[in-house]
């Protein structure tokens, strides 16, 4: 009898667990539907939400997603203290960079990567975080990538300059100075422009004008230029017609 009273229990016990892990179950996927309702849009079933923030298994913000791009705790450009040790350092006068600084624009909206330190790697989206070296000179879509350090390497876009738009690839030098730019542009200017580390400078296109000597004549052809003066040009029409 009292090995039946055993079995007995036992029968019941594990009946019990599994009327509660069924209950478990079914007040988890509740809350996750009352949760979701907050986001979707019934009508359409589509999801609706400010910013998403992805971590990684060590809980480090990694991917900021929005409109605009969410707050992270662990991101380098909007902690003061980290970018006066980690950037300002590196310039001759580190306050005047950071009174620079203070204008630059770190949001965005559309998705931003971070590596496991906090610096920017990979950003996609409507006008994109300004350089952590200066401003940009216009605002607009874009793709733009960083190094390990944080300083952009090489990007790609559309810029609206005084009315005109401005589409522009460029790879950047390590120093964080444009070393290769392909840009074409509503004024006319089509080109590609290559800076050298030794203050050498080559174009190849045609402008309307502020050539690399800084002469606003317009030119299709080739410019060679070293610190700053113009040393050879090959244009268009010193070739004679056929």
């Amino acid at each position: 009898m009292q090995q039946m009273d055993t079995n007995t229990r036992i029968a019941r016990l594990e009946t019990t667990l599994r009327r509660q892990r069924r209950a478990l179950v079914a007040v988890t996927m509740a809350a996750a539907v009352v949760m979701l309702a907050g986001f979707v849009q019934r009508d359409q079933g589509v999801i609706r939400a400010r910013g998403i923030v992805l971590v990684d298994e060590k809980g480090r913000e990694r991917i900021l997603i929005g409109a605009p791009i969410p707050a992270a705790r662990n991101r380098v450009r909007t902690d003061l203290a980290r970018v006066e040790r980690v950037w300002a350092s590196r310039f001759g006068d580190p306050k005047q960079y950071m009174r620079f600084y203070a204008d630059y624009r770190h949001s965005m909206h559309g998705m931003l990567v971070l590596d496991e330190n906090g610096f920017d790697r990979l950003a996609i989206g409507d006008s994109t975080p300004d350089p952590n070296i200066g401003k940009r000179i216009g605002a607009g879509p874009g793709l733009d990538i960083n190094d390990a350090a944080g300083f952009e390497r090489t990007g790609y876009g559309l810029i609206t300059v005084d009315g005109k738009d401005r589409v522009t690839l460029g790879l950047d030098s390590k120093h964080g100075t444009e070393g290769l730019t392909l840009s074409l542009s509503d004024d006319g200017h089509v080109g590609l422009r290559i800076d050298g580390d030794s203050a050498q400078r080559i174009f190849l296109g045609t402008t309307p004008g502020g050539g690399i000597s800084g002469r606003r004549d317009p030119i299709t052809g080739l410019i060679i230029g070293r610190s700053g003066r113009e040393v050879h040009r090959l244009s268009l029409d010193s070739v004679p017609p056929r």
